[in-house]
């Protein structure tokens, strides 16, 4: 048996040796259909290593190659639009005097301003910022194929600087919407906009953190923050998945020097539908109200009132003859639930009743002390707040 051992090693040994010198002198008798037996293993070994993990799927396959977003962005790219704004600027009583006129310039000239849009229905229905529209005389919209006309303000939302327009033509790509609420942080995006009115361009990044509040870019904020670069005229511009379905309004950008530094924001689309189904059907956003001043909660309140709750928010004034008033709340109460969803933040508080239908009773959570109760509310419309100044 050693000695079959022995003949086997050494044959084998012998024949690596002279494939060795045949694929160095003779590399040309080594082939498959032509092909050198070292290009194949290349191949393989380049698929293996270039693989993405854990079914890293955009574009994988496809034209675009391994891991390409290419799919995702021609996907959205032709619903996402350019906007252009104007306004007559004020003349002054003495630019007809032709001797003053040349102090004043242009009596005809108009202030432009810039941004992106995202058409959302085949019938010619966009969104985009409420900031980027606000105060325009002339609104024109310039799609990725060219094409290029005056749009219609449909309803505005200062409160989630949000707005509504229509354009009046056919055959127009809409995007598909997608659900924001089975983002994960981590997850690939892409913005596409129009920046420094260059052009459409496209970005990548990933989702950086969810639920953003306490920026005081709005009223109402539970922002997207995103990496994929957000530059000045990318508001109003489209947030995407990786499947090319819009999951956020692009609206502002974290910046000391007006250029993109990494943290961007978007309103989530299906804070976005709502607006945008209010304005459609009613011209206003229908918002509930109950008549409260809030405040965040501490862990020194907790303490020094003893409360059995890790969480909630604290109401410091009721007012008077209010809904909340005349259901029974009180100052110093906690409101931990409302419509039997948990609250834990003022922001959370503001959505949460914003959400409430008014005219309809809701029932809210509380903490009284170390009683626990349960209050019915009856809603009421909150009335429309004047838009924050631009940042």
């Amino acid at each position: 048996m050693r000695r079959l051992w022995l003949i086997f090693s050494q044959a084998a040994t012998v024949a690596l040796a002279c494939l060795f010198v045949v694929a160095t002198l003779k590399p040309q008798w080594l082939t498959r259909e032509g092909q050198p037996l070292g290009a194949l293993m290349t191949q393989v070994v380049s698929l293996r290593t270039a693989a993405p993990a854990h079914g890293w799927a955009p574009g994988a396959g496809a034209a675009g190659g391994l891991g390409s977003l290419a799919d995702a962005a021609s996907l959205a790219a032709p619903a996402v639009v350019s906007v252009t704004t104007s306004r007559a600027r004020l003349r002054n009583p003495h630019a007809d005097d032709p001797s003053l006129a040349p102090f004043f310039g242009d009596r005809e000239s108009t202030q432009v301003g810039m941004g992106s849009g995202v058409i959302v229905s085949p019938e010619g229905i966009l969104l985009t910022n409420n900031h980027v529209i606000e105060l325009a005389d002339e609104i024109d919209v310039r799609l990725s194929d060219g094409r290029e006309l005056r749009a219609q303000v449909v309803g505005t939302d200062p409160e989630t600087d949000l707005a509504v327009l229509k354009i009046a033509l056919d055959h127009l790509p809409a995007i598909t919407l997608g659900r924001p609420q089975d983002l994960r942080v981590g997850d690939t995006l892409l913005a596409i906009g129009n920046p420094f009115n260059v052009g459409q361009t496209v970005t990548a990044g990933i989702v950086s953190a969810l639920g953003r509040n306490g920026l005081q870019l709005s009223t109402f904020e539970s922002f997207i923050q995103t990496d994929a670069a957000i530059n000045p005229g990318n508001s109003g511009g489209a947030l995407v998945n990786s499947r090319g379905q819009l999951v956020g309004i692009n609206t502002a950008i974290y910046s000391r020097n007006g250029g993109s530094n990494g943290i961007g924001f978007a309103i989530p689309t299906d804070v976005a539908q709502r607006v945008m189904e209010g304005l459609l059907r009613d011209g206003v956003v229908r918002r509930g109200w109950i008549g409260v001043e809030p405040r965040e909660l501490t862990s020194d309140f907790i303490e020094n009132f003893k409360l059995p709750i890790k969480q909630g928010v604290l109401i410091t004034g009721v007012l008077q003859d209010g809904p909340a008033s005349k259901g029974g709340l009180k100052p110093g109460d906690v409101v931990v639930a409302v419509a039997g969803q948990p609250v834990a933040s003022v922001a959370q508080l503001l959505n949460s009743v914003a959400a409430l239908a008014p005219g309809q009773p809701a029932k809210v959570g509380i903490q009284r002390g170390a009683k626990t109760l349960e209050l019915t509310l009856d809603v009421i419309q909150r009335k429309p707040q004047p838009a924050r100044p631009a940042r």
